[in-house]
């Protein structure tokens, strides 16, 4: 999965690709290289990088806390930074969760 990256440090980076304004937030496939997510919050005072947030936690079952977005805060282009959670983990939960929506 070209989306997601080991870090020395032990973090991971998640590329993806935001479409907001969709009909529900759902994963999407790939989009190049990095994971497409369909989101329903707009893009508006930021209400779609906290729906991405709180979607990619909840998700991976980690604390909102454990997920940043290190990158693209005005683009669709993003990469979160991800924490506490192994790797095999996060491949298992996306592959699982591919095409599911949440709302």
């Amino acid at each position: 999965m070209p989306c997601l990256q080991a870090r020395p440090d032990g973090s991971l980076l998640l590329s993806l690709h935001v479409q907001p304004g969709a009909a529900r937030t759902e994963l999407a496939g790939l989009h190049g290289d990095a994971l497409k997510l369909r989101l329903a919050a707009p893009p508006i005072d930021g209400r779609a990088n906290k729906a991405v947030v709180d979607f990619i936690a909840e998700l991976l079952h980690l604390p909102k806390s454990a997920v940043v977005i290190r990158s693209g805060l005005a683009s669709r282009t993003k990469k979160l930074l991800l924490t506490g959670i192994a790797e095999n983990d996060v491949r298992s939960l996306l592959e699982q969760n591919r095409g599911s929506s949440n709302g």
